[in-house]
């Protein structure tokens, strides 16, 4: 996805990292045990309610700091997604004790790992940047805008099939991709891409009825493949296509 160089799903027992620097920021999660690290000569440690962000070119090491290791995932973020004045504030204040932003990065991980949820990932994403950015230098957050909303959700009513990415959306409307979704999810009680995938259900369970094949009802709706149908169906409906179209 743009704007993430490398995704990493490691456990490691014995394993430490040497003294070394990436050219890209890295986002990290610990799901067990714990880490501890130095970063620019600073002890620090990460545990598992938290969410570390290491900033380019600063070195840092990293080994265990629980007997049984530790299990990770890591997303390596271009070195343009955030403004590089955010670095010194990034090695000051590298873990970031929030909730909703560890839960966003969780979610995130989720949708990379499931074809056909990259509208998700995308809005994920665009809330994760800007909550890390808020972290870093606080500023004011631009007020939800219903009419933008509106626009939006035309613009996903009018291409629930074809689809469209979040910053084809953001261009379009003229609004950064973050003020979309938190305009959107002001507006309407949840987020636009549960909003996309609501409406494709819609017109999957109405192609259902009409006898149309389950085989064939994916990739008519706008669904990535029919397994991509199927857990979206059951989450909704708590039966699989082919269930519900039996009656």
């Amino acid at each position: 996805m743009d704007g993430i160089v490398e995704v990493l799903h490691a456990r490691f027992t014995r394993h430490a990292y040497p003294m070394h620097t990436h050219g890209c920021w890295t986002l990290l999660i610990v799901d067990d045990g714990m880490i501890e690290y130095d970063l620019h000569r600073t002890h620090h440690g990460v545990l598992q309610s938290q969410v570390t962000l290491l900033p380019p070119d600063v070195a840092h090491d990293g080994r265990a700091a629980s007997p049984g290791g530790f299990r990770k995932r890591v997303l390596y973020l271009e070195p343009w997604i955030l403004d590089p004045g955010l670095i010194g504030a990034a090695v000051d204040d590298p873990n970031l004790t929030e909730p909703v932003l560890r839960h966003r990065v969780h979610l995130l991980h989720q949708a990379l790992v499931q074809p056909g949820e990259e509208f998700a990932a995308q809005s994920r994403f665009a809330l994760i940047c800007e909550g890390l950015a808020q972290h870093l230098r606080p500023a004011p957050i631009d007020r939800p805008e219903p009419a933008l909303a509106r626009r939006l959700r035309g613009l996903l009513d009018e291409r629930a099939v074809a689809g469209v990415t979040l910053e084809e959306a953001a261009q379009e409307l003229d609004a950064s991709s973050a003020h979309l979704v938190r305009s959107f999810t002001a507006a309407y009680g949840l987020a636009p891409h549960a909003y996309l995938t609501g409406r494709r259900i819609d017109a999957a369970r109405r192609l259902l009825l009409r006898g149309v094949p389950a085989s064939q009802v994916a990739a008519t709706t706008g669904f990535y493949d029919q397994p991509h149908l199927t857990r979206h169906f059951r989450r909704y409906l708590g039966v699989t296509p082919g269930r519900y179209a039996a009656g």
